[in-house]
């Protein structure tokens, strides 16, 4: 059920446009057509509405409120489509990278105002956000990190937030270690398998398992329920495996799991998304086992992350 204000203003009032404009924005109104902005029905901003649809009257112009229930459900997802917060995301998601980024030179007051900002934006979309989902939990994650990395610059002897659940290993007791992880891998296990042999465990080997039981005694289980590393609330097991050995702060490696992110789970979209799994797509295609699409997978990820540090390079 939507609320649907159908309004008409005085062709000759700047003023009361612009007012009407920000109020509609300020409220979070999906355009359905011009002239007809609709809201998800019980919502606070209704109220919003009520005064905008007063106002416009007693300017001279026209204001409708009515009640719209679509009548298929084809019409539902066009309509909810319309509410859809995932661009605006992904760009709030960029700038709080940014301001990660510069932490280190924008000193503890400066940093402390830039976060304020940053939480702000993220709250008052938050507030318009009526069908939230992955993008709106990548977002807030992003903030916490952010954060985080804000304690361990200007407050290092301070208590430091909890990395929602995941705590930093030591690397060497990671080391000749055999990892195990469900059979047929795809995105996530294959690009975890990759940072485990690129980052954590240089002579790592692996074990594709038909089921969790059959976890090898003293093996490192990864990316399926009940495992060492596997996925904590909305970060997949690559996220996780980035935190735990300190790896979040690569920034060759960022765009790589945030392709691996949305191919998972879904979320912000970013281009690095369709290459990676075009390129995967072809090496499964190629491959006759699952050691073989991981030796595919592994010269792939290796490529895309050796065009990430050279283009980090030249942007320095």
């Amino acid at each position: 059920m939507y609320e649907a204000l159908v309004l008409s203003l005085p062709t000759r009032d700047s003023t009361l446009r612009m007012r009407v404009w920000r109020a509609l924005k300020d409220t979070g109104c999906a355009v359905l057509r011009d002239g007809v902005y609709l809201l998800p029905a019980g919502r606070g901003e209704a109220a919003a509405l009520d005064r905008l649809e007063k106002d416009i009257r007693a300017y001279g112009g026209f204001a409708m409120r009515l009640r719209a229930e679509p009548a298929m459900a084809a019409d539902e997802a066009t309509l909810k489509a319309l509410f859809d917060r995932t661009t605006r995301y992904g760009t709030l998601v960029e700038q709080i990278a940014a301001v990660k980024g510069a932490l280190g030179s924008l000193g503890p007051k400066r940093a402390r105002t830039a976060i304020g900002r940053m939480e702000q934006a993220l709250q008052k979309l938050q507030r318009v956000d009526f069908f939230p989902g992955q993008a709106q939990q990548q977002a807030a994650a992003a903030l916490e990190a952010l954060r985080g990395r804000h304690a361990e610059l200007h407050s290092p002897s301070e208590p430091r937030a909890s990395m929602r659940g995941v705590r930093r290993r030591d690397r060497a007791r990671y080391q000749k270690r055999l990892w195990a992880t469900r059979r047929s891998p795809w995105v996530d296990r294959l690009a975890s398998c990759w940072l485990i042999k690129r980052f954590v465990d240089r002579e790592a080997r692996f074990t594709w398992l038909a089921r969790p039981s059959d976890l090898p005694k003293k093996a490192v289980g990864f990316d399926f329920d009940g495992a060492e590393f596997t996925h904590v609330k909305n970060r997949v097991t690559f996220e996780i495996l980035m935190a735990s050995f300190g790896l979040e702060e690569d920034p060759a490696l960022q765009p790589i799991a945030r392709a691996v992110h949305f191919l998972d789970v879904g979320g912000i979209p970013v281009p690095e998304a369709k290459v990676l799994e075009t390129m995967l797509k072809g090496a499964r295609e190629k491959a006759r086992s699952d050691d073989a699409l991981l030796a595919e997978a592994m010269r792939t990820l290796d490529l895309l992350y050796s065009g990430y540090r050279s283009s980090q390079a030249l942007a320095t």
